[in-house]
């Protein structure tokens, strides 16, 4: 309600309208993503693989700061850019490695989400849930893709030269992406290692045999990854108050509503985590979702 409804009121009002610049770029932007999320619809649709927007997750926003900077090649739309491109070769390597990316682009491991997702009774049917991949898995979600990234087109045109604000988002931006990088590395090597023990047949180890991963930064934040990935996109459209725009901006919807689908995706997560491991209703009370607990 926030984000769609108190965020752009007070900016109709108090920020300032797009320039033709920026709305061109806009427009451009928001062509290539209505073409992908209709091809993203069509190939999930025919294949029954609906991770087509997971490949583009990673992908998309490369794109679009490539884009944008390659028309507006200016020294904070250049930083900005090498930033996301550095976070989307990054979660692309992370997602590639886990079997995400086939060199016959429609097919690729599915995320298991979206098979227990559709067994859930208002999902059965088969209009039902063409109506749901058409709505939220291809049209929403890759809308928020494109959303995350509007900072850069937010920035194009500033007169204020790049100074020390600047340079402390991008390392603000860096430590939240290595923070990233560092919760999926021990994700996938504690995960890697408890299929290798049981594909030989091994008894596991007690830290194995609970089902899920308590250690490392998981053992201060039951999801350190999306933390670091929510951090990093708010990150990102502070470059737009370095530029001098209004503090709350159009631009900042994104960020907000990725805060909302981190926030869900999350408790379902978690519910189907619960279900299967008898401990992590308790790994649950205890350790904090995205920030440690202090108490």
């Amino acid at each position: 309600m926030f984000t769609l409804l108190v965020v752009p009121t007070f900016v109709y009002f108090f920020g300032e309208p797009l320039n033709n610049t920026k709305q061109g770029m806009l427009k451009i932007l928001v062509s290539v993503n209505v073409g992908f999320s209709l091809l993203a619809f069509a190939i999930s649709t025919i294949t029954k693989n609906y991770s087509q927007v997971d490949k583009l997750w990673s992908t998309l926003p490369i794109l679009y700061v490539g884009l944008t900077a390659y028309h507006f090649p200016e020294p904070r739309v250049i930083l900005m850019a090498v930033l996301a491109i550095l976070w989307g070769l990054r979660l692309s390597y992370n997602f590639g490695r886990k079997g995400g990316f086939q060199w016959k682009f429609w097919e690729g491991e599915e995320d298991y989400r979206w098979e227990v997702l559709r067994q859930k009774p208002e999902f059965q049917g088969a209009f039902r849930w063409m109506i749901f991949n058409f709505a939220f898995i291809s049209f929403y979600q890759l809308g928020l893709v494109l959303l995350m990234t509007l900072p850069i087109v937010e920035v194009i045109g500033s007169t204020q030269k790049l100074y020390w604000l600047d340079y402390l988002i991008a390392f603000l931006f860096l430590g939240f992406l290595a923070i990233e990088t560092v919760a999926d590395e021990q994700q996938w090597t504690f995960q890697t290692k408890k299929y290798a023990l049981k594909k030989a047949g091994k008894t596991l180890p007690p830290e194995y045999v609970k089902g899920y991963l308590d250690r490392g930064l998981w053992k201060w934040m039951r999801h350190p990854n999306y933390m670091g990935e929510q951090a990093v996109w708010l990150v990102f459209y502070l470059f737009t108050i370095a530029a001098g725009s209004f503090w709350l901006n159009w631009s900042v919807i994104g960020s907000l509503l990725l805060l909302v689908l981190f926030r869900s995706s999350s408790d379902f997560s978690e519910d189907i985590s619960e279900s299967k491991y008898p401990e992590y209703a308790e790994y649950r009370r205890n350790v904090g979702r995205f920030l440690p607990k202090l108490w």
